[in-house]
């Protein structure tokens, strides 16, 4: 597993830009910044600490497919941390064998952190080191859209 870090200074406050991340007041904010992961993303669940969340998209077939995680931490506007644990494939959840041991436990953090108007988001994400060169090219390009809902008012 490998560590990489993002980060991001977005002219919004702290409560602002985790709301829109999150997609806490609209799911579609969530949904338009991590588009650039998979266009038909969005999530299934709550936010809440110690919650099983689903981040999820379909493929050109229409199946459903994305992460099984767990929320390891949420502090509002401060941090949040993602603990995943497995695959989704349709209905079913893979939470063993060769297609999750590799990355499973990985966590996946953000922090907030606001000054003078400016808030600075730290994405932190462990990962599988052959995601490196895909998540280097797509990271900048969710945070640049998650900056531009942020500071748009949206």
């Amino acid at each position: 597993m490998k560590k990489i870090q993002y980060t991001m200074d977005i002219k919004a406050s702290a409560e602002k830009v985790y709301k829109t991340m999150l997609g806490l007041d609209n799911i579609e904010t969530y949904n338009q910044w991590t588009a650039e992961f998979n266009p038909t993303s969005t999530y299934e669940g709550s936010w809440e600490k110690g919650t099983k969340i689903y981040f999820v998209g379909t493929d050109e077939n229409g199946k459903k497919g994305g992460m099984v995680s767990e929320i390891a931490e949420n502090i509002p506007f401060e941090f949040v941390s993602i603990r995943h644990y497995g695959i989704l494939d349709g209905e079913n959840e893979i939470t063993e064998g060769p297609d999750v041991e590799s990355w499973a436990g990985s966590l996946e953090n953000y922090s907030f952190h606001e000054h003078n108007g400016i808030t600075t988001v730290t994405a932190e994400i462990e990962l599988a080191e052959e995601y490196l060169n895909y998540f280097d090219e797509t990271w900048p390009r969710a945070l640049n859209k998650l900056k531009e809902l942020s500071e748009s008012g949206k």
